[in-house]
């Protein structure tokens, strides 16, 4: 970015990390998401590319949700153990909530479910047997590529869904918006922390729609990409394939009242309306602890 009357624009006086962020390969593939316990993977070919992830942190008030897509906000909860499931359900839900709606200015706000990450080895976990495995409430490794959890058709049918279920008697909403908000529990600097893109350097020219499926088994060989009837109509998120205007930030050090919120998806497309985010490798600090964190997802109602 340019320097204006000699003052350096303040996103060029952020720090570096390198970072290896994996993106889809060019090409077409039939792209799908497959997540079990404890393990998740994708179909089509993906490619590490060397990029950089600039450190946010020190000018987090800078970054603001309809400009970049993405915010850092304070929030003190009063969950003392965040693998404690039946106080996240009963307390922590209402707390983001609450906390969403406030940070956006909407009327009111739905969670959805929640997800703990963590850059722990999660094999022993992936090899035990499931039986109707929800992908809701437990424990998984970091997202491994550079994604947005919603297509459009999902967020619209999501909103619309959630606004039914849980306001039969409200009014209508004119604006929706899709987030995430997501938390740190362990000690930092983390190993492998989230970054998120700045939602203006993204197009829809670089984009994909990955179908998830939530399996108790992988399936193997052909059966991981034969046709599946009415896939186009299922939930999908939306990947990205690398390019090299896209500008990637993080918050180094995340505190345990620091807290994340990015978009998914905005109805409202004359701001930025989403975030493509991934977990990478940061190598910039020494002593990188275990990552530990939650994430819920949340929408938020503008009536």
């Amino acid at each position: 970015m340019a320097e204006q009357a000699g003052v350096p624009d303040i996103e060029e006086t952020a720090r570096k990390a390198p970072a290896r962020i994996r993106y889809l390969a060019e090409g077409d593939y039939v792209t799908r998401r497959y997540v079990s316990q404890g393990a998740e993977m994708n179909t089509g070919e993906y490619v590490d590319h060397d990029c950089v992830v600039r450190d946010g942190m020190p000018i987090r008030d800078h970054f603001a949700l309809d400009t970049h897509g993405f915010m850092l906000g304070k929030h003190t909860t009063a969950i003392q153990d965040f693998l404690d499931k039946p106080a996240v359900d009963a307390l922590y839900m209402r707390e983001v909530e609450e906390l969403v709606a406030r940070l956006c200015g909407a009327t009111r706000a739905a969670a959805q479910g929640w997800m703990i990450r963590t850059s722990a080895d999660l094999s022993a976990r992936a090899k035990e047997k499931v039986e109707g495995y929800s992908h809701s409430g437990g424990i998984q490794p970091p997202a491994g590529e550079a994604h947005v959890d919603y297509n459009e058709l999902t967020g619209r049918r999501s909103a619309a869904r959630v606004y039914a279920d849980r306001f039969p008697d409200g009014p209508g909403y004119k604006r929706y918006i899709c987030f995430s908000l997501w938390r740190t529990f362990s000690q930092g600097p983390q190993d492998w922390p989230l970054a998120v893109c700045d939602g203006r350097t993204v197009t829809d020219e670089e984009t994909a729609s990955n179908t998830l499926f939530v399996v108790d088994e992988f399936p193997t060989g052909d059966a991981l990409t034969a046709p599946v009837e009415g896939e186009d109509q299922m939930i999908a998120a939306t990947i990205f394939r690398h390019r090299d205007r896209h500008r990637w930030w993080y918050f180094s050090n995340m505190a345990a009242d620091d807290v994340l919120l990015f978009k998914f998806q905005d109805s409202d497309h004359s701001v930025t309306w989403r975030c493509p985010h991934t977990a990478f490798h940061d190598t910039s600090l020494p002593y990188a602890q275990t990552r530990m964190s939650i994430e819920v997802r949340c929408i938020a109602f503008f009536e």
